[in-house]
């Protein structure tokens, strides 16, 4: 534990210094994986404004990664999200606030954590391959500006341990 630590900020500082457009893929347990790519994704996002931008490459990420079936964001726009940078099968473009898992996260302004997508009520198939999601609201101000959605072919697939990164990782934007 102790080495792949070390061996994240090492990574961390090298592609901060170098802005390495590259991804060291982590193995191990699902927390470890995650906790070498924060200082990555940190790095990757740290040098750039653009929030557009941000969101592509934290998205292409996470799919590398992870190989989640869809990954991406949603971003307010007056009483809808919409369709933001994503990686994944085709998307729903359009959801309105309180619809399906992505807009009951905004409304909510909370992470939602969905096992089973198809017990969910009121939830919107954008693909019938998708068994579980995540949803991570992103704040401004206070405000919910966009959420970041995850997708799994597999019952069950997401968790409290996602949660927890995912949303420290959008803190970076």
């Amino acid at each position: 534990m102790r080495f792949l630590y070390i061996f994240a900020v090492i990574t961390w500082v090298l592609f901060f210094v170098i802005m390495a457009e590259e991804l060291f893929i982590a193995r191990g347990t699902k927390e470890e994986q995650y906790q070498a790519l924060l200082p990555q994704i940190e790095a990757l996002v740290s040098g750039e404004p653009d929030l557009i931008a941000n969101m592509a490459n934290v998205s292409a990420v996470l799919k590398a990664q992870f190989g989640f079936l869809w990954v991406g964001f949603y971003l307010v726009k007056a009483e809808q999200l919409v369709l933001g940078p994503f990686q994944g099968p085709l998307a729903c473009t359009r959801i309105a606030k309180g619809k399906g898992v992505c807009g009951t996260a905004w409304e909510r302004g909370e992470t939602l954590i969905v096992s089973d997508v198809d017990a969910f009520p009121g939830h919107i198939a954008c693909s019938s391959l998708s068994k579980s999601e995540l949803v991570v609201p992103l704040f401004h101000e206070g405000e919910v500006i966009a959420v970041l959605d995850v997708d799994s072919e597999q019952l069950d697939d997401l968790d409290e341990v996602d949660a927890k990164y995912l949303e420290r990782m959008l803190k970076f934007l």
